[in-house]
């Protein structure tokens, strides 16, 4: 019994260290993989990519309507990674009831250089169908572009990501960036599973509350953005304000309606 309690007070202790070494970059790989937030950032705007279409296209003209956009990067060859952020992804997407092309965008960029417009093309056509919303089409965008272009956007989105050349992939975190109408970066989400009151959250965040409603204005205060897990948690006080928040509405709302019952009376 001793020599068990004595061996999981060893493993305990060396926990921190083994997610130390398991966090790091492999040494094998010759860049640093790493998610670097950035928030408020401005992304470069003049930057030229190709569309899926292989149009030429500035990345500003994605923030011409308005809208806040999601932003993530994978490669179009990815084996692994990459097919299961965009499964979470899409899967968190459909959930949420704002719309692709009319709350918000998303733009998807691969990392790879070698990537194809029509290997881009394959992808939305995966994708939006899954979504299977109408209008998907005219708000989600899958880029290419040369490695210069493609490395100043993830240098601006702190996004680090490396190549094996020996595996021939790309070693690259998972995360959602949202993005303001005016390039700026707002929130981070992390992981291969994105709840849909989370990315509720940061659209209207992102947005300064142009989109969403009375509910989710509530559900800020109830909810608070943690920039070390990328997550929405739930915040005690902020819990309690709301409570406060929703009684004096409700009590105006009560008011208001016998107000309006004595006039017709």
């Amino acid at each position: 019994m001793k020599w068990a309690l004595g061996t999981f007070a060893i493993l305990m202790a060396a926990l921190p260290a083994i997610a130390q070494t398991n966090s790091a970059t492999p040494p094998q790989l010759p860049g640093k993989v790493a998610i670097d937030q950035k928030l408020n950032a401005q992304l470069p705007m003049d930057l030229m990519l190709r569309d899926e279409s292989g149009r030429v296209v500035r990345l500003g003209q994605y923030f011409n309507h308005g809208r806040p956009v999601l932003l993530n990067f994978m490669y179009y060859r990815c084996p692994m990674l990459c097919p299961m952020v965009m499964d979470g992804i899409a899967n968190g997407l459909t959930e949420l009831r704002f719309d692709i092309g009319r709350e918000f965008d998303v733009i998807t960029v691969s990392v790879d250089p070698r990537d194809t417009p029509e290997e881009a093309t394959a992808k939305k056509e995966t994708y939006v169908k899954r979504y299977g919303r109408f209008g998907a089409a005219n708000g989600w965008h899958f880029l290419t572009g040369p490695e210069s272009a493609i490395k100043k956007l993830t240098g601006a989105a702190g996004f680090q990501y490396a190549y094996d050349i020996k595996m021939d992939q790309f070693a690259h975190g998972a995360v959602l960036i949202a993005v303001t109408p005016q390039g700026r970066v707002s929130r981070y989400l992390y992981g291969f599973e994105y709840k849909a009151r989370d990315l509720r959250l940061a659209l209207v965040e992102a947005s300064a509350g142009k989109i969403g409603n009375a509910t989710d204005a509530i559900l800020l205060l109830c909810y608070h953005y943690d920039p070390a897990t990328g997550k929405y948690s739930r915040s005690a006080m902020n819990f309690v304000r709301a409570g406060g928040v929703a009684t004096i509405l409700s009590l105006a709302g009560f008011i208001l309606i016998m107000i309006r019952k004595e006039h017709s009376r």
